[in-house]
Parts: C-alpha cells; structure tokens; sequence
C-alpha cells in the first residue's frame, strides 16, 4: 500500500526541508512513499552563513543559482522531488525599529493568490499529509510565517471549487492531515543537552536553553515522534549540501551521532488538522490512513 502514500513538505528556503523532518522524509522514502518537498522562495535573500565562503564573489553575485544547485544535490541525497513555488525571499528584517520588507517579497503577497500556488501543488501531487510550520513559522522568519498561512489556506483550499476553480488550478483534493514540525523542540534540546553534560562534552545548546527562558517561548504540543535515527546520517548529508547556509565544522554537528540516537532517535510534529480518527501520541504520520488507502 506504501506506494500510494504521498506526504508533501512546504518549507520556506532552500535549506530548510534538510534540518527540519529530513530524516523523516528519507525514511518514508525508504518504504516507498512518495514524498514532495514544496519550496516557497528561492531564498536570494539569504546571508552565506559559512564563515568559509563568506567573501566569494561568484556566490555573492549568484546566490539564487549556487543555492539552486544546493537544493538539487539535497534532493537527490534525501530521494524526494521537489517543486519551487517562485516566489521571492522577504530576507530576515534587522534593527529597532525593524526595517520595511523589500517590495514583492514573498512576505508581503496577498495570501489567498499565494495559497492558490500551493493548491496547485497539493491537486497535482495529491498528498494524504502535509508538513509545514506554526503560526511562529517555527522561528519569526516573516517568510516561514507566510509559508504556515498559505499552508493553512490550501489545506481547505485544495477542496474548494469556488475560491479555486479546476479550469484554473486543477481537479479539487482533500488532504487528511497536516502537521507542524516541532523538531527544535525544548525537551529535545534538553535531553541532548544533558546527555552531552554527562559525558564530559562542551553542549552547544546552553545558550539556546538560556534564550528559550528570556523569550518565553509557548511550549508546543508534541503530539507525533517518528523514529528515523537511521537516517540522521543522510539528514547531516543533506544539511551539508546547503554549503552556503551550513558550516559543517559548526554547532549543527557537535552532538555525537551515537548519543543522539541514543538519547532522542526521533523527530517530532504537531498535529494541527485531521479528517481521519487517530490515537495520539502517534509514531507515523500516516497514522489513520495507512488502512483506509
């Protein structure tokens, strides 16, 4: 039945699909599922993050192609297909008072036309799950919080012939279910943080733990942990690719991989939308559907 499974991943950047639920889509890949990462902007915005490219001219003039390139050496290591939806980085906004979003940006479409891209996608491909982000966008990214609002719209508007009509934008589909991915979660990064502690090992998460506290973050609902620690190698693999997002001498890779199979062998979502009956916490997101394929 696996082969009529579809799960579809909308992610913000390029970058993003490969350090949140990475491991999970390879995974899923592995058993036959389909899977589709959905990427909203191009991501020409982006700052180079590696310390070791910083200062390349070529990249600097041609960040849109250079992390094109990335995506599709991530794509091909995770084993998915992947679809852009076009539209253009907002950047991240920086001082006090925080700057106006450049015009055209992806931040500042009408989210209804934006979602009508999205639709697209879902009644092409067809997915029973969708993966996207919180109402925070994970992190305020304006850009990953516009990412969760078309998401949000298309889930229903994928069903919906008036506001999108299948002349323009295909045959109506329903998805059954639709998650928020909850990866950076607090009791994960304590758990790794500890676990490093006890070993005698400097924990990269210490300021993390400490901003948690002074941002008051809303504790989330983890209402699904798949296990996918064989594949946190190819998540790492991946995440590598985005060479210009991702210094691989950097704190992504501190934690041994052993201790973190060990310690927290799973990624986490929440469970935000389901028109099927399910039994939480679940360990697959399919949970409710595999039988009714």
């Amino acid at each position: 039945m696996t082969d009529q499974l579809r799960l579809m991943a909308v992610h913000a950047h390029p970058d993003d699909e490969s350090s949140k639920g990475a491991a999970t889509m390879a995974k899923y890949v592995s058993e036959g599922v389909e899977v589709l990462v959905v990427t909203c902007t191009g991501g020409e915005r982006g700052s180079i993050l590696n310390p070791k490219l910083q200062g390349d001219a070529y990249i600097e003039e041609h960040i849109h192609e250079v992390r094109k390139k990335e995506m599709d050496e991530a794509r091909e290591i995770l084993g998915v297909r992947q679809e852009w939806l076009g539209f253009v980085d907002s950047g991240l906004p920086e001082g006090d008072p925080l700057p106006p979003l450049p015009e055209g940006c992806f931040a500042l479409e009408d989210v209804d036309k934006a979602a009508g891209e999205l639709v697209r996608q879902i009644r092409s491909f067809r997915p029973q799950v969708i993966t996207t982000y919180d109402e925070n966008g994970g992190y305020p990214h304006p850009d990953h919080i516009m990412t969760h609002k078309i998401s949000m719209v298309a889930f229903e508007g994928a069903a919906d012939t008036e506001k999108y009509p299948e002349a323009e934008f295909g045959p109506a589909y329903q998805p059954l279910k639709l998650y928020y991915n909850q990866g950076f979660n607090r009791p994960r990064t304590e758990a790794l943080h500890h676990a490093m502690l006890a070993r005698g090992l400097e924990s990269p998460y210490g300021d993390w733990l400490k901003r948690w506290k002074e941002f008051e973050r809303k504790e989330r609902t983890l209402t699904t942990h798949v296990p996918c620690a064989d594949f946190f190698e190819i998540r790492d693999k991946a995440l590598i690719a985005h060479a210009t997002q991702i210094d691989p001498d950097g704190g992504w890779f501190k934690v041994p991989m052993d201790l973190q199979k060990e310690v927290w062998p799973t990624e986490e979502y929440e469970l935000a939308k389901s028109l099927v009956d399910t039994s939480l916490p679940e360990d697959d997101l399919f949970a409710g559907i595999r039988d009714n394929v």
